[in-house]
């Protein structure tokens, strides 16, 4: 099969989970067989970072990423965010869709392409088209329900909201131009029922299907985890430094709690504030941002993963990344965050900071309770979680919208069918587990 996955950002060219999840779907996608493109704009990445990117990927031989970049550089992006259109880009995607029939092509974030952009479409042949909701740009021009830059959203006021945002108002947002690009699109899936749930009841008139993130297994780093990064316990935090995914919530109450350690592992426009606070903290520790690989000592040795949002996040990444290292985690109880605590048992889910407190100190008193709830993240991550769960469900769905779409199935009637095994094309349960 042939593969097109549009996006925004693609590693390294990226800040979020989202372009991850895109990542990894990609090499997973390529490692049985199929062809793969990706493309992205450049010309966004750099709209919102001007130097390179700190952290490197390594590119998969079967991943062919295609930039999109315009001699009008930082215009494109803006342009197409102002009218919904890729202007400046159009013509490059257009040339993409010439070059190969794609059997699948799959939108992910394309809030700097514009949702004009889901019109696009093969030249010849039948495809069919699945959007991934990683944010909530679809019903919110924030991307992430934040109001009034205070908040989480708990009812729309758009408009003020964009302006003290400091985000030029979108006046195609009131135009219909996003329902009318919407209905191009087969399938939508989004990472957590809570989001799914959200579109709903936000406006969003298509129905949005759960389909959860994934990682690839990783045994080895649990089974072989080599030597601690540090000796006193510690908790971890990963992600982004932005004021939306909480740390400053955490820094206080470290003061607390003087016999673990805070690691934090990231890095973003909200970094100097939070080293501030933190300054004169010795079991507060920063990092800077690390690679998957580099995480991966850090995760098996910390006592808990923290996630402490405090916004509507999507889907708790974190938490699996955890999970696959055999370590438990501690999050807030908003959006999504609870969701893979509650089908793992693998955690806390906290409302207050005498909750979260008391869930740190606990773990920390406790290796063996530690260890039991990081086994039962593990399995929950198996089963759910991995790449053989995330594909057998992703592959379903495609069945399904081209069924609807073509009372058939295209890719299953092609003789040089690229290799799948035929338990994921037809649907059928998998899981990491052996068989």
């Amino acid at each position: 099969m042939n593969f097109l996955h549009v996006t925004t950002f693609y590693p390294p060219y990226s800040f979020g989970g989202d372009a991850m999840h895109i990542y990894r779907l990609s090499h997973a996608l390529a490692d049985l067989g199929h062809y793969v493109e990706v493309v992205h704009c450049r010309d966004s990445y750099h709209l919102l970072h001007p130097t390179a990117p700190e952290v490197e990927f390594p590119e998969h031989p079967g991943v062919v990423r295609r930039e999109l970049r315009s001699r009008f550089g930082a215009l494109s992006p803006l342009l197409s965010h102002q009218t919904g259109r890729p202007w400046l880009k159009g013509r490059l995607l257009r040339d993409v869709l010439r070059q190969r029939h794609f059997d699948v092509i799959h939108f992910h974030n394309i809030s700097l392409l514009g949702p004009a952009v889901l019109w696009l479409d093969n030249a010849v042949g039948p495809s069919v088209k699945i959007y991934t909701t990683h944010e909530h740009w679809l019903i919110c021009p924030m991307h992430v329900l934040w109001k009034f830059n205070r908040w989480p959203c708990e009812k729309p006021h758009c408009l003020p909201c964009v302006i003290l945002g400091k985000r030029p108002p979108q006046l195609w947002r009131y135009t219909g131009l996003l329902q009318r690009a919407a209905q191009a699109v087969d399938q939508f899936v989004s990472p957590s029922r809570f989001t799914a749930r959200m579109h709903a009841e936000r406006g969003f008139p298509r129905p949005v299907a759960h389909l959860p993130y994934f990682i690839e297994r990783r045994d080895s780093e649990w089974k072989d985890p080599g030597p601690r990064p540090q000796e006193r316990p510690y908790f971890l935090f990963v992600g982004r430094l932005e004021k939306i995914k909480g740390l400053q919530t955490l820094i206080p109450l470290w003061r607390s709690l003087p016999e673990v350690d805070l690691l934090v592992a990231g890095t973003g426009t909200y970094e100097g504030e939070l080293r501030k606070m933190a300054a004169a903290m010795p079991n507060v520790k920063f990092l800077g941002p690390l690679s998957q690989k580099q995480l991966g000592a850090f995760y098996v040795h910390a006592v808990a993963a923290i996630v402490p949002s405090i916004t509507y996040e999507t889907f708790g990444m974190i938490s699996i990344e955890a999970f696959a290292r055999k370590t438990p985690v501690i999050v807030r109880d908003l959006g999504a965050l609870p969701e893979p605590v509650e089908d793992s048992g693998g955690g806390f889910v906290y409302r207050t900071d005498a909750e979260l407190l008391a869930a740190v100190r606990r773990l920390a008193a406790s290796p063996g309770l530690r260890d039991q709830l990081g086994e039962k993240g593990y399995q929950a991550f198996l089963e759910y979680w991995c790449t053989e769960a995330h594909l057998t469900q992703y592959f379903r769905f495609l069945r399904e919208a081209a069924e609807r779409k073509f009372g058939s199935v295209p890719w299953e009637e092609n003789s040089r069918l690229s290799p799948v095994p035929s338990s994921l094309l037809a649907g059928r349960e998998q899981t990491c587990r052996p068989s």
